[in-house]
Order: C-alpha cells, then structure tokens, then sequence
C-alpha cells in the first residue's frame, strides 16, 4: 500500500473513530444508561436505508451505497422520514437503548462515510423519538409517578417508595385535603405524573396539584344529553394525553396540560344499546390504548377495543360472545339466537404485557343472569380470563371460572400480574379472583395453571341447565369465611347450604346459602408486594336467599338481596394470601358496615392503605396485617364509597392520596391537617342490601311485592309477585297507632308475632286485619304458613 493510500485509510479510521465517539457520546447524554428494553424492537441494528437513490434532507444524506433491501421486523424513522434504522428480530429478548449504541459502535467501521455521518445526526434523534414514542411509564413498579390505575401495566398497585415506612408512619398526617368542585364524589383510584393528580368524579375529570391540592383543570361534557359521563374507576396517562371511558359507551382523550378534548370514539353499538358503557379506566400502551364494553345485564354482548391513542381509530374488537363458525359459539343452543344478547360484559380495568404482546382483561356474567334455562352450555367466554394479541385482538387463551354461571359468580376484581417462582423457575404469572374469594393462578404466556385446578361436582337444577362441575385450584383457600362460620349463626325456619353454586330456585324458598344471590369479592382492585411476595384483597362474606322468579328474564335480585331479615349481617375482610401456596397468610375481619370501595395499596415500606365506608383511612403491616395507622377525614357516622388509594413523590416527598366521597386527601409525614374526629365507637349498621331497608313510616303493611325490572334490563318492564316478601319489610308507627295488614298476594297468610302474642289469623287473599301497637320497641312478625316471610315494626313513644 502506498504512503498516500495509508493516510488515506488513516484518515478514514480516524473519521469513523470520531463520528463512533460522537454517536456514543450523544447517546449516553440522553438515554445510552437506560437498561429498559425497548418494546416491540428485537435484536441488533442490520441496516441504514434511505427512502431515495440519493436522499438529501436535513436529517439524511446519504449515498446509494448506504441503502439496504434485507426484510425487517421493525422500522424506525428518522425526522421526516428519510433514513431508517431497521432492525430484525432473530433473538426474542427485548432490545436495549444500550443495545443499540453497542452495535451501531461494532458495526460502524463497515459502513460508508456517508451513512456515519448519517447516523450520528438519525439515531440520536430517533433516541429522543423512542423516549417520546414508548410508553414506558407503564413498565416495572411506579415511584414518583403513578401513571395507571393499578399503577403501572401489571395493576399490582404497589409503590417502591420508602419515606412512609412502618417505622415513619407514625409521622403521617393529611398534607392537604381539597373538596372537589361541583359538589362531585369520587372513588377512582387518582393517577399521577410530574406531580399533577387525575381522576374522574361524577361527570367530571380533574386534574389537581399534586403538592397543594389546588385544581389544575376540570373537564365536563358539553351537555347532559350527550352522557359523556367519565367511568368511576379513573383515567389512564400516556403520550401527554388523558384517556378516558365515558357512559355514553365512548373513549375520550383529553390534553393533560390542559383538559382540553382531542377526540372521542364510540366502542360500543352505533347507535348505541341500552346499558352499554365504558367503565374501565383505559390502559395505554404502544400507542394503543385498551378498553372494556359492558352491557349492564341489559343484553347485546361485552367486548374487549383496542384504540390508535393517537387518533382514537379503532384497531380491533373482540366481541366476548363467540359469533357462529367462532371458537366457543357451540357454548351456546345452537337452536336460538340468545348469543346475540348474551352479556359478558367488561367492567373491570385490564393488564398489560407488551414484552408478550398480550392484553388481559376479565369478563361478567352471561344474560340473563339467573335464566339458565334459556341459554344451555357453557357460555363462553363470560366468567373467563380473556388474553388477548395486542396487535391484532386474536385469542391466544382464556380461561373459564365459571362454567354456564347463574350465581353471577364471575371474576369480579381487576386482574393483576406478577412474578413468581415455582419448582426454582422464574414464572410470569397472572391472578385472577373468583367472586367467591378464591384465587386462580396462571402462566400469563401459556394460560397453565400455576397451582393445579380439578373438577369438584356442585349442586344441581336440571330446569336451570347447571353444569356438573366447576373448577377449584387445588389446596386453595378463599379469604372470606367458609360454612362453619355461618352454621351457628343461621337460625330456623332458614337452611344452610354450603356450597356458593347452589342455584336459585323457584320453590325452595328456605333455603339460604353462602354468597347468595351474589357472591361479593367484587369490584376493589387487588396489590401484589414483590417484598413478601403476598397477594392482598378484601372481599364480604354473607349467605343470602338462594331464590329467583319463574321468568328468567327478571334480573331484580332484590328477593335474595334486600329480605334479610332473620339472617346474619355481612362479614368484611381484608387478607394477605401467599401465592405460591394459595392459602391464606393472614386477614383482618372487617365489621360488614365498614367494607368499601377502596382496595389495598403496598409500598416498599412495607404497608398496606386502605380505606372504609365510614371515612376513616387505615394502614396495616404488610407481613403480619396489623394495623399501625388510622386517621379519620370524616366526623365518625358518616357513610362514603371511597376510591383506592395511590401514592406519588413531589420534590423528594412521598404522598399517599385517596378520594374519600367529595373530598381527595393527601397524606405525607408530619402533615399538618388534622383528623376531622376521631373514630365512632359503635361500627356503621352494614348497608341495606345486608339488612334490608330502613322503616318506613306507614299504618298499612302488605303480604306481597311487586317486583319490577330495572329499566335497563332486558325484556323491558317485566313483574313478578314476590309472595313471600311484606312490603314495607321494615314499618315504623307511633305507639298507640292500629295497622291495617292486608293479604295482596295469591294465596292464604296468617301474620303472627314471632313472641306469639299477638296474630291477624287467616288472611284469604284481598283481605285484612287490624293490629294496634301499644309498647314502644322493635318486633318482628312472620306468617306462620310460610316462617321465612318475616317482617319489622318499629314502635316509637
């Protein structure tokens, strides 16, 4: 080689060292240590290609020995779109921002001047378009932010902060306490970024000063008439916008600096069903942001949408009923239409795993809800663990938890994802609730479960087309309390089933069993803290009337739900249960009255926030349940439905905040706020569902009930005569007062005193008696024909 051809290629090394020292240098200024991999992007740089023969932009210019032809998994662009840097997937691990810089480093000495020189000015601004494109926000547990209601794309709702620990919490006190604008109640668990707090309230979206508690902006709908109302469970942050479901059966997305409206999108039927809704708070994820369609019993069929964040163009929708020539339709009579108005509704808030391209969501009960004999089968997909392609909506599994459900006993708490190990291997896992509180636990990529799952028989009702079994995760232990809790505390003329399946009947107006008509661990969002690897939840245990109407269309579970008189009060519970057994670690019995809306939250400082119907906010050692902190914000007997709790950081100080009914509170140590009272020394009467309604001030009592379809449900008005039911149930008369009981019903009553000392005798049917009530006090009365019709007088002076 000649002298001049050595300086040449000196030269040339020298050139390359410097442009590979500048690419190196620019990109560690901005993202070269960030050790997250980038979604969606696989393997090594392979090529640079420009768009023409010879592209001339600011951004590339480049000479046609630059450009490739090799076939690509995936495509980033430059400004403008002239240069590209592509890259093939070949390995299956998640690329890293480090990644990259390592191999365009290796790579750069092969390449041409021209493509150097290109890449130094393309790939750093591509490493300020990855920051701005991937919402990586939602990935691993939150900190100073909480970008999502369940904190982050596994909804584990756990923090890694660790300023409020059980040593500092002691020093907790309210920061500040703000009432929401519009007189607006919230109990949607607050999302937060850079400080500012967002969360919907009545038809309202706030954004609040995460420091002071002053409202930054608050969206509302134009009119009434349009019923945007945002869904109660919250919003979700990603690309500087706000999205939002709303009952008017769209998603909106708002500006987050200002609330202003960039778009809004029906998912639901055009024109829109009766009953449909949105009530998730919307995931964002790789530009898409997800969503559930719920139905509200009222027919049609939930579906799962995935939106372009972005535009709000719909990229796919999985309907959860199987249409015909579908996976699952043959669930269904295959001699009737009834799959078209088969529910599955989507309520709850989903979970994300974009590394596996997956999108979890659960899914309600089939339609009607108690009318098994119309819909024969399984009914897939109701009552199931849906996961989803993020890209395409395409099934990749499920699993049903309730098979053919006529006890509304379908997951009824958001999911969560978590890691586990199982046999010494790391195991990405998925926990999904059963509304009976036990735990089902799956391998999110495979959908195998991770504790063993058999079949165990179940009460039967042929009429009602009951499935033979139902599926039970082996050794599994539920977290409220089982039959020998209640056996002692159910009294004659009542009988005791123990099994949650067992269906309601028609005739067997006796029988009460535990959940029934509803099983409740249901709606509050579940936390996982990787620190001890515990899984917390709360739920209300309770037996109930197993019992409904001949017309199977009749969705008013009122009969089994609101005539409780004679039968215990419900049984609140907050637990901790160890996955990797699935038994129980510890709880915490809750008086029924005290059971809310708000769900656990961990942190890293080892505790659990939760919050209760009467105001007051409580934290709890993680690893053994005590509790070691409460504050009231609420004078003691006030009744509210909290939100979840969520917590954040604003200039080095963490703050726990949550929405207690009209009010957001935020807490952080040596808060200056004080409680509003302090704790009531007598526990809020459990609500009427548990012990029916208050009295009603009246001198005329009836033996029957008309019971009336809700106006959303299907099948429009429908009735039925609950001829077991007095009406009022619960009456209130001053003493001295003579009240007329007078047989509406079908058939013979005879109302008796349940002491025995007084009775109407026979009532025929349209006939009546007069009782007068002298003593002051509360008695209870029945029919002596049909002891499990029982009624309530309230005597006052």
């Amino acid at each position: 080689m000649g002298v001049a051809a050595q300086d040449d290629a000196q030269l040339r090394r020298r050139e390359i060292e410097h442009d590979r020292r500048l690419l190196f240098t620019r990109w560690r200024a901005t993202t070269v240590g960030d050790l997250r991999p980038v979604p969606s992007i696989y393997s090594i740089v392979r090529v640079l290609r420009c768009s023409g023969p010879t592209a001339h932009t600011s951004a590339c210019r480049l000479p046609r020995s630059c450009r490739g032809t090799m076939k690509t998994d995936s495509t980033l662009l430059s400004p403008g779109g002239a240069c590209r840097i592509s890259v093939q997937g070949h390995s299956g691990r998640p690329l890293t921002m480090l990644d990259i810089s390592t191999r365009v480093r290796i790579d750069m000495p092969r390449l041409p001047r021209g493509c150097v020189v290109a890449i130094v000015a393309t790939v750093v601004a591509l490493t300020g378009g990855l920051q701005a494109q991937v919402p990586e926000s939602g990935r691993g547990y939150p900190a100073e932010d909480w970008p999502l209601a369940g904190g982050n794309w596994s909804s584990s709702r756990y923090s890694t902060l660790t300023d409020i620990t059980t040593e500092t919490v002691d020093r907790l006190g309210g920061a500040w306490v703000t009432r929401l604008e519009g007189g607006a109640s919230s109990r949607a668990t607050p999302v937060v970024k850079d400080g500012v707090l967002y969360l919907t309230a009545g038809a309202n979206v706030f954004a609040i000063d995460g420091k002071t508690g002053e409202t930054v902006w608050r969206w509302q709908p134009d009119s009434a008439e349009t019923q945007m109302v945002p869904s109660w469970q919250g919003v979700g942050l990603g690309d500087d916008l706000v999205f939002v479901g709303l009952r008017s059966s769209q998603v909106a997305a708002l500006r987050q600096d200002t609330g202003e409206l960039v778009w809004a999108e029906s998912v639901g039927s055009v024109p829109q069903q009766a009953g449909e809704t949105v009530t998730t708070a919307p995931i964002h994820a790789q530009g898409k942001v997800f969503v559930g369609v719920a139905n509200g019993d009222s027919g049609g069929q939930g579906r799962i949408v995935a939106l372009d964040a972005a535009t709000g163009e719909i990229a796919w929708t999985f309907f959860v009923v199987p249409r015909p020539g579908e996976f699952g339709h043959d669930t269904w009579p295959q001699d009737s239409d009834v799959w078209q108005v088969g529910g599955g509704g989507v309520w709850l808030v989903g979970t994300v795993d974009p590394d596996l391209g997956m999108v979890y969501f659960s899914t309600g009960n089939p339609v009607p809800m108690f009318g098994g004999e119309v819909r024969e089968g399984d009914n897939l997909f109701t009552a199931s663990v849906l996961a989803l392609d993020m890209e395409t909506g395409e099934r990749r599994w499920h699993y049903q938890v309730v098979r053919h459900d006529v006890w509304d006993a379908d997951i009824a708490t958001p999911l969560l994802l978590y890691e586990v190990e199982v046999d010494g291997q790391p195991r990405k896992a998925l926990a999904a609730m059963r509304a009976d509180g036990i735990l089902f636990l799956f391998d999110r990529e495979t959908g195998e479960p991770l504790i063993p799952i058999e079949e165990r028989p179940v009460p039967q009702d042929a009429d009602l087309r009951t499935a033979e079994t139902q599926p039970f995760p082996v050794g599994a232990e539920s977290i409220i309390p089982d039959c020998a809790f209640w056996r002692d505390r159910v009294p004659p003329p009542f009988e005791l089933s123990c099994s949650v399946f067992t269906p309601p009947t028609v005739n067997q107006q006796a029988v009460v069993a535990l959940g029934a008509p509803i099983p409740m661990v249901r709606v509050t969002p579940m936390s996982f803290s990787p620190q001890t690897g515990y899984i917390y939840a709360q739920g209300r245990g309770h037996v109930g009337h197993a019992k409904r109407f001949e017309d199977p269309w009749i969705s008013d579970n009122r009969p089994g739900g609101y005539l409780r008189l004679g039968l215990p009060e419900s049984s609140g519970v907050l637990a901790a249960v160890d996955p990797r057994t699935n038994r129980v670690v510890w709880k915490q019995e809750i008086p029924g009255g005290r059971l809310a809306t708000s769900g656990p939250l961990t942190t890293a400082g080892g505790l659990v926030f939760w919050g209760s119907a009467d105001g007051q906010v409580d934290a709890y050692d993680a690893r053994t349940g005590e509790r070691v902190w409460a504050f009231q914000t609420t004078p003691a007997g006030v009744r509210m439905r909290p939100g979840p709790a969520a917590t954040y950081a604003v200039d080095g100080t963490q703050y726990i905040a949550i929405p207690m009914g009209g009010e957001l509170w935020a807490f952080a140590l040596d808060g200056t706020v004080p409680p509003r009272d302090v704790p009531a020394s007598e526990p809020l009467e459990d609500l009427a569902r548990w012990i029916g309604p208050a009295p009603r001030e009246t001198d005329e009592i009836e033996t029957a009930t008309l019971r009336e379809n809700p106006s959303w449900s299907l099948g429009g008005s429908r009735h039925a005569i609950d001829e077991y039911a007095f009406n009022p149930p619960r009456a209130q008369v001053t003493a001295g007062t003579r009240v007329r009981f007078v047989n509406n019903g079908e058939m013979p009553h005879t109302v008796a005193a349940r002491d025995g000392s007084w009775t109407t005798g026979t009532l025929e049917p349209a006939m009546s008696s007069y009782v007068t009530f002298d003593t002051p006090g509360t008695f209870r009365y029945h029919c002596t024909d049909h002891p499990w019709a029982i009624g309530e007088i309230t005597v006052e002076p």
